[in-house]
């Protein structure tokens, strides 16, 4: 399954929910409508701690996407409101972005139950 999930920032939420994705083995990538200069430093320790690997980490415009190409596309609860594209499920997490380490964990923990209840 191919999997895009989408954020305001790509920053946080998307970009953990595309590390533990690819680590369950999933085809997947995250994309902003208004993307950061950069991944959250505790976005990016969540996954480390997790064994996942953050290098080609990146924010990433959704404009460089073609959504027809993946099999479902997830907004992460951000108010993504994009006319052009299907939004396939809402997961209405909190952005973790500026609040405490645990929080991101917390949403790490959440995104991850989420994914492996797609099949």
């Amino acid at each position: 399954m191919r999997i895009l999930f989408v954020c305001v920032g790509n920053s946080c939420r998307s970009q953990m929910a595309e590390g533990i994705a690819k680590s369950l083995g999933y085809e997947a990538e995250s994309a902003g409508t208004h993307p950061a200069e950069a991944v959250s430093k505790h976005a990016i320790t969540v996954l480390q701690n997790r064994g996942i690997g953050t290098t080609k980490l990146k924010p990433k415009s959704l404009d460089k996407f073609n959504v027809d190409n993946f099999d479902k596309v997830i907004s992460m609860g951000c108010g993504v409101h994009c006319p052009m594209i299907k939004i396939d499920q809402d997961w209405e997490l909190e952005d973790p972005v500026g609040q405490k380490f645990e929080v991101f964990v917390q949403t790490a923990n959440e995104i991850e139950k989420r994914i492996k209840l797609l099949d």
